[in-house]
């Protein structure tokens, strides 16, 4: 009797790993591809932070013994709390230790494509392998997804634009006039860092005024008064009811209409700065707040924009688009055309998923912001890794 087709867990970011260490705990086989956190290393700038606490940034284990306060104890840095921002690098760190602890088979391999065969899928591997798969899990996090304002689309292939996803490392833009879109936290930390490695950043907002969040009032939420904690629960997301209920009820959020599910995602817990960030931002460069980006041409050297605003127009030498991310299923160039139009999706691309995160293709799972627009703003973050990881190796169990 030949032996049952491994599930194939692609991607090896925070919801990677933890799907597979829940695979393995329930003796699922498996195989797992992908570099270790290839997404926090590439797309994520060097001296950002994360905006998330230590207590919400644990990937998650069946056993609960590999948090990150778990891998700061095993580096004998010690206990931190709420108020303490966690550098990408130590991130990175902790998420390759995860790997190395709970999923040692992980694969280094690149996935060419994913096609349906008889029973299942077929996985085809850069090495020229090509195996079947009972299931395929699909964790490919941010990298598929950026998302740039059409009209840059000219100026991103003259190469005087690109996306916040496209630099581990903005130094490179030192004595720069830069144009930052956006007026989240990826936009104002970007503006922050470019201003901090000698660039001159401009921020380029249409809201109205710039939001940042506040300070955590103790460094455990268990640690604040009852009054505090009935008024304001904590939860994975931040204090509150409503957070509350986004972090422990996406099965619930799911039931949402479409349209209320979509607009959920795209405005709870942002567009804002981290409360850490405020004084890294405020008075240090320009926010032109309340303008948008009526049109963009290069000008010589440079770049030209016409604004919306007081404001009409702005001479830089690179625009840098903090547009945030939009799942898509057609941007999975991987997944064989059949199987791309197997795929059911929302108007806006993402795929429609069961409450098991399984997709209209049989045996095709999604996790992480591609599940975001069907479980909720949870799954643009670490803190999601637990419900997804115990879902998908339930079913797959």
């Amino acid at each position: 009797m030949s032996p049952e087709p491994p599930v194939t867990v692609i991607g090896a970011g925070p919801y990677g790993l933890a799907v597979a260490a829940h695979l393995k705990a329930r003796q699922v086989p498996m195989r797992v591809l992908g570099e270790p956190m290839e997404s926090w290393r590439e797309r994520m700038p060097a001296g950002m932070y994360l905006k998330s606490t230590p207590h919400a940034s644990a990937i998650s284990d069946p056993v609960g013994r590999y948090r990150f306060l778990d891998f700061r104890a095993q580096e004998g840095t010690g206990w931190v709390g709420d108020r303490y921002p966690i550098p990408v690098e130590e991130f990175i760190r902790y998420g390759e230790w995860f790997q190395r602890r709970c999923v040692p088979e992980l694969e280094r391999a690149t996935v060419l494509g994913v096609s349906s065969g008889p029973g299942g899928l077929r996985v085809r591997l850069d090495s020229g392998e090509e195996y079947p798969s009972r299931a395929v899990v699909l964790a490919t996090g941010l990298g598929p997804y950026p998302r740039v304002p059409e009209l840059l689309a000219p100026l991103v292939k003259a190469g005087l634009a690109s996306h916040t996803a496209d630099h581990a490392d903005l130094s490179r833009f030192a004595g720069q006039r830069v144009a930052v879109i956006g007026a989240g936290q990826s936009a104002l930390e970007s503006a922050a860092l470019l201003h901090e490695a000698g660039a001159e950043p401009t921020v380029v907002a249409r809201a109205r005024h710039l939001v940042f969040g506040t300070p955590p009032v103790r460094e455990r939420s268990r640690d604040r008064s009852p009054r505090e904690r009935l008024a304001h629960p904590g939860s994975t997301l931040g204090p509150g009811w409503p957070l509350l209920a986004y972090s422990k009820l996406p099965g619930a959020f799911r039931q949402l209409p479409d349209h209320t599910r979509a607009a959920k995602v795209r405005s709870v817990l942002g567009p804002a700065g981290a409360w850490w960030l405020r004084e890294r931002v405020e008075g240090r460069f320009p926010t032109l707040v309340g303008h948008s980006l009526r049109a963009a041409e290069e000008n010589g050297a440079g770049v030209r924009l016409e604004l919306q605003g007081h404001t009409p127009t702005l001479e830089i030498d690179h625009v840098l688009a903090a547009t945030g991310y939009r799942p898509d299923v057609n941007r999975l160039t991987f997944l064989d055309p059949v199987v791309r139009l197997g795929v059911r999706h929302t108007p806006e691309g993402s795929p429609r998923l069961a409450p098991t995160f399984e997709s209209s293709v049989p045996g095709l799972y999604f996790a992480g912001l591609s599940a975001a627009d069907t479980f909720g703003p949870v799954m643009r973050f670490v803190a999601g890794t637990g419900y997804a990881a115990r879902r998908i190796s339930a079913a797959l169990a």
